[in-house]
């Protein structure tokens, strides 16, 4: 991240049913309770622009969408969230704390649909620059048991409706993300109880960001 941002940037990433929702609100409170000014936001999305751009990639259509078309589409609703949101709030003094962010893509588009990790990077450094998070933290749990929490929410999504073997690649993708920039991923056993999990995650935030 670029020397001039003076705000922290926080993303916490995961494959399907890991309670990444839950575990939010246990941020945006524990942090709030320590003074900071926190903006929370998502991708795909964040800004209306980027919303609806999350809409076009989440809704399940006969038309096959090619993996390319995904990944620009990913790409494109992140360079509108980073150049209306992300950066400004960082630039203004703020945190901002993002459910998920380009390890998603990593993962998903790179392990998951088997695009070249290289024209992932490429991507990249074109829409981000310098910009990447100060922490990210990742809820691991196998995929077979977040896969039957994820069924018992709503109708499941385009990603959602993939088989459990694409799932097992984008938790690869995870690991192997964490494994080259291990000073910036904190994982977290999501599949201990809700306080165990929340333990965790408030251990990562104090050691990482140098909270007290």
């Amino acid at each position: 991240m670029s020397s001039q941002t003076t705000g922290r940037f926080i993303t916490i990433e995961g494959t399907e049913g890991v309670g990444k929702s839950t575990n939010i609100e246990f941020i945006e409170a524990f942090l709030k309770e320590r003074g900071i000014n926190l903006c929370l936001t998502r991708e795909p999305g964040g800004t209306p622009l980027a919303e609806e751009i999350r809409e076009l990639l989440l809704a399940p259509r006969e038309e096959t969408m090619c993996d390319d078309a995904e990944i620009l589409l990913v790409f494109a609703a992140r360079a509108q969230h980073i150049n209306q949101v992300i950066r400004p709030k960082l630039e203004k003094g703020h945190w901002v704390l993002s459910d998920r962010f380009t390890d998603a893509t990593f993962a998903y588009q790179g392990a998951g649909r088997g695009i070249c990790w290289d024209r992932i990077q490429q991507l990249e450094a074109y829409v981000q620059g310098e910009l990447r998070p100060n922490l990210t933290l990742l809820l691991d749990m196998p995929v077979e048991l977040g896969m039957e929490r994820a069924k018992l929410r709503s109708a499941p999504d385009r990603f959602e409706q993939e088989k459990q073997a694409f799932f097992e690649k984008v938790r690869q993708g995870y690991h192997h993300r964490m494994r080259a920039e291990p000073d910036r991923f904190a994982l977290i056993d999501a599949s201990q109880s809700l306080s165990n999990v929340q333990e965790q995650i408030a251990a990562a935030l104090e050691k990482h960001l140098g909270l007290v």
